[in-house]
């Protein structure tokens, strides 16, 4: 594969303490990811995205990491990351690690020793602060996991910032000693030779230095968490991240074939991926959640998604799931509607970019039903409203449909319940069935991987008739329409002189008139004979 093997790949996201259990203590870990890395080569995917598998004390389940080098034993040991690294590359697969910088957690060595006097060696490290003259935080910042951005810390006497939890306290990268530190952390792993990072929200690095406040955002009601009171244009997205990204991107290139992508979230999700992709000495890509908080998947919402992208300097990424938001069959589909399912997996594996496929999305799984006292993740019990929250994409992968937990664990106590509402839905079930959601994703897969222009074709618009998505993806000579019902009617648009079906969805048809049939969900790729239709 190219230098380039990131743009237009389809890269796997696998959860570790849900994808697969080795030892039989309920959570999953990188033997057991080891153990099923055939299978994920079997999708015809390009690489995989590893979340957290660090030391960490897991308030936040990995993503408060107090030694970067290292792998917390709950998962193994770094010989087992070794081994995962080695058969990965054997089966063809890149293989990125998360990296969370913007904070550490409280257990860090470094943050020990930060706040253990205001003058040691690694006293700025973190984001220190007095207080108020009445004793109130420096500032109205609010953390995304509710409540104040700041915690009192008795020894230092001094407010610390953190976004998050108060046990994930934020590094300081105004300190050039940090921005060292964890350019030192990105070079054990790129000699140890991983193919790239994916960065967790990697515009929250820096902060006002001047601390001051952020201004009230408008709601009609009160939200769900304190943090959506206000506009957060002091404590993310500061320029200053960008000329640190520029040292990030003059160390990765000094390793060949390697990559970044970064998280982004932030009022304009889609002008700030951009911002943070659009020059060669910032991220290769990135992608935001943009995608991800869709509840409704309107054709136009892909439309703003592609045309917002059709001028663009830098690569996009996209994704309709991940560990953080509901899972898409659930979140966007009527009822979990397996055509509709298929459908959407198939716009997202037709859009230009990088495309990030996060585990169980291949099989359709919809939100798992986690009872309030089953509930792990502090964010989901935090926000609790009688839904499952994050939990209810963690839950642990269903292999077979049979065993106390479906081919997970040989536990029958994990550390997220199986749903019995995924069992049907298992591995072992699916791939008996060429009608299953995963025989479909493997079609669509192998389409992309053989497509030089669903890989890297320029996208336009094609103008059709309401509830439909059209685009056309092209690059040397080759040109595809990409054609999908969306709004869940009958639907009929021309087909193109001279067009010639290569896939279809659902019981899409050709007409004897010419006209596309396009029923509920359906769709199809048509390879063009005649000139562009692009408006």
């Amino acid at each position: 594969m190219t230098s380039d093997w990131w743009r237009g790949a389809v890269i796997y996201q696998i959860y570790p303490r849900s994808f697969r259990d080795s030892d039989g203590d309920g959570v999953g870990d990188l033997p057991g990811v080891l153990e099923k890395l055939d299978y994920v080569a079997s999708l015809g995917v390009d690489g995989v995205w590893l979340s957290p598998f660090f030391r960490s004390p897991m308030k936040d389940f990995g993503y408060d990491v107090s030694d970067y080098r290292d792998v917390d034993p709950l998962f193994g040991t770094l010989a087992d990351f070794d081994q995962v690294l080695a058969r990965a590359h054997h089966l063809g697969l890149k293989l990125i690690i998360d990296q969370v910088w913007s904070h550490t957690s409280n257990h860090h060595p470094w943050f020990l020793e930060s706040a253990s006097s205001r003058d040691n060696a690694k006293a700025d490290w973190y984001v220190w602060a007095d207080a108020k003259p009445d004793g109130s935080p420096p500032n109205n910042w609010q953390a995304s996991f509710g409540g104040p951005s700041w915690t009192w810390h008795a020894r230092r006497r001094q407010y610390y910032l953190h976004n998050f939890l108060s046990e994930q306290p934020d590094l300081n990268f105004w300190s050039p000693a940090v921005q060292d530190a964890i350019l030192d952390v990105a070079r054990f792993w790129l000699d140890r030779g991983v193919d790239g990072f994916r960065l967790d929200v990697i515009n929250y690095l820096f902060h006002d230095k001047a601390l001051r406040d952020n201004p009230i955002a408008g709601h009609s009601r009160p939200p769900a968490m304190t943090g959506q009171f206000q506009r957060h244009l002091r404590d993310r997205s500061q320029p200053e991240t960008l000329a640190f990204l520029a040292r990030l991107r003059a160390l990765t290139d000094r390793y060949p074939a390697r990559m970044m992508v970064g998280e982004i979230f932030d009022e304009d999700m889609l002008g700030r991926q951009q911002e943070y992709t659009a020059t060669p000495d910032r991220l290769h890509t990135a992608y935001s959640f943009f995608l991800l908080h869709v509840t409704t998947p309107t054709p136009e919402v892909f439309a703003r998604a592609l045309e917002s992208w059709a001028d663009a300097s830098g690569w996009p990424s996209w994704s309709l799931g991940n560990h953080d938001v509901d899972r898409f069959p659930s979140r966007m589909c009527r009822s979990g509607e397996a055509r509709q399912v298929e459908s959407l997996l198939a716009v997202l594996l037709c859009l230009r970019g990088t495309i990030f496929l996060y585990q169980g999305d291949e099989l359709g799984l919809p939100q798992a039903n986690v009872p309030f006292d089953r509930l792990r993740d502090p964010f989901a019990i935090a926000a609790y409203a009688g839904d499952s929250g994050r939990d209810g994409a963690r839950t642990p992968i269903p292999w077979t449909a049979d065993g106390s937990s479906a081919g997970f664990s040989t536990s029958a106590e994990t550390w997220l319940p199986v749903d019995p509402a995924h069992r049907p839905l298992a591995v072992t079930e699916q791939e008996a069935s060429g009608g299953s959601v995963l025989a479909f994703t493997r079609r669509i897969m192998a389409l992309r991987r053989g497509s030089a222009a669903l890989r890297l074709g320029a996208a336009r618009l094609v103008a059709c008739p309401p509830g439909v998505l059209a685009f056309e993806r092209s690059i040397d000579g080759e040109t595809l329409l990409c054609v999908f019902e969306l709004a869940g009617a009958d639907a009929s648009m021309t087909s193109p002189h001279g067009a010639s079906p290569i896939a279809t969805l659902g019981e899409c048809a050709f007409a004897p008139d010419g006209d596309l049939r396009l029923p509920p969900y359906s769709g199809a790729i048509l390879r063009l004979a005649g000139p562009s239709l692009a408006v």
